[in-house]
C-alpha cells in the first residue's frame, strides 16, 4: 500500500489520532537531500527529513496565559555503550508543524507494546514482537503504572505486575 503523505493542521491532527502507537513515521520538508560533503547544510537538512517511531499523542492543551496545539513525540534512538543507554532522542511536533509526515510501518498484529500513562496520556515504552520478549524486557526494565498491550487486542490490556487483565 503506497504511503499517504499528509499536509496541513487538520489533515495531519485527523491523521495522528488514527496513527497507533509503534507505527514508524516518516517525516520531511520537501527538499533533497544536500551532498554529503556539505557538512552543514547535511545536518540541517537531517533535521527536517528523518524517521521516528510514534511513541506519544498529546491533545490541545488550555491554560488562562497559553494555548498549546495537539502533539505528538517520535522516538529516534538510543546511545551509549556497553549496554548502558546514555541518551534518547525524542522529538515533539504540533500539528501546525510544516512538515509532511507518512506512515512507513505499522505495528503487526501480535506484537505487544509496553506502555505508561500519565496524566491519561499514554506512553509507548517498548515494542516487542511478543508477550515473552515484552515480559523480559520489563523485567529489566521496571515502570510504574505500565501495563501490555497486544496490537490487535488493545481492549483488553494486561497489567505485568498480577500477570492478568487490566
Amino acid at each position: 500500500m503506497p504511503a499517504k503523505r499528509i499536509v496541513g493542521a487538520t489533515a495531519l491532527s485527523d491523521f495522528i489520532r488514527t496513527a497507533p502507537l509503534g507505527a514508524l513515521l516518516r517525516y520531511s520538508d520537501g527538499q533533497p537531500r544536500p551532498p554529503a560533503r556539505f557538512n552543514k547544510k547535511l545536518a540541517a537538512w537531517e533535521r527536517t527529513n528523518g524517521v521516528g517511531r510514534l511513541i506519544k499523542k498529546t491533545p490541545t492543551v488550555v491554560r488562562p496565559s497559553y494555548t498549546m496545539p495537539e502533539g505528538f513525540t517520535l522516538h529516534h534512538g538510543d546511545f551509549g555503550s556497553s549496554g548502558i543507554i546514555v541518551t534518547v532522542v525524542t522529538m515533539t511536533y504540533h500539528v501546525t508543524s510544516p512538515l509532511h509526515f507518512e506512515i512507513v510501518e505499522q505495528p503487526a498484529p501480535g506484537m505487544v507494546r509496553v506502555l505508561t500513562q500519565w496524566e491519561g496520556v499514554d506512553e509507548l515504552r517498548h515494542l516487542a514482537p511478543d508477550m515473552a520478549t515484552a515480559q523480559s524486557w520489563f523485567a529489566s526494565h521496571r515502570y510504574s503504572n505500565a501495563r501490555f498491550e497486544v496490537v490487535g487486542d488493545e481492549a483488553n490490556p494486561i497489567l505485568p505486575e498480577l500477570g492478568r487483565a487490566a
